[in-house]
Formats: C-alpha cells, sequence, structure tokens
C-alpha cells in the first residue's frame, strides 16, 4: 500500500535522525542518518450515492472543512479522490 492521501496527496518527508547532539569541534559532529516521516494515515469509510467508499486520508485532512461538506452528504464526491496513488 502507497503511503499517500488519497485526498491531498501528502506523502513521506526526507529527514535526518540524530542520535545524540554534539557541540564542538569537527571531530565531534553527530552521526545523523536518513529516515521518513510519514503522515498520519487511516482508513475511512464515506457513504455515497453509489455505495460505500474505503479511502485513506490523513488525519489533517479529517480536519478539513471540504472533508467534511462530503462526508455530511452536503457536497458530491470528487472523482479524483477514488484514484489511489500508483507507483
Amino acid at each position: 500500500m502507497a503511503k499517500v492521501c488519497q485526498v491531498s496527496g501528502k506523502k513521506g518527508n526526507n529527514a535526518k535522525h540524530i542520535r545524540h547532539r554534539h557541540s564542538g569541534a569537527w571531530k565531534f559532529r553527530a552521526p545523523k542518518k536518513n529516515r521518513m516521516q510519514h503522515p498520519n494515515l487511516q482508513t475511512v469509510h464515506v457513504q455515497t450515492e453509489s455505495g460505500k467508499v474505503k479511502l485513506v486520508v490523513a488525519t489533517s485532512v479529517m480536519k478539513s472543512t471540504k472533508y467534511a461538506e462530503v462526508v455530511c452528504g452536503l457536497k458530491p464526491m470528487p472523482k479524483a479522490w477514488r484514484k489511489k496513488a500508483k507507483y
């Protein structure tokens, strides 16, 4: 499963893991490793006219008013939301 939000397109962010901080000269420099910061994705079932649809959505998107209008049935679900991320 791709770790991408189907609504907003949020995906992982590149970051550095620093085990401990050193200060001082170059020979005491802290070791850094690459890592990923993934979005907080949740699987949500949304009721539409044609039936239930399963979406993978970031929690920050769930708080938005645009998402709430679609879930409540005030607005129809955009077709772009139904597409899953392909790699």
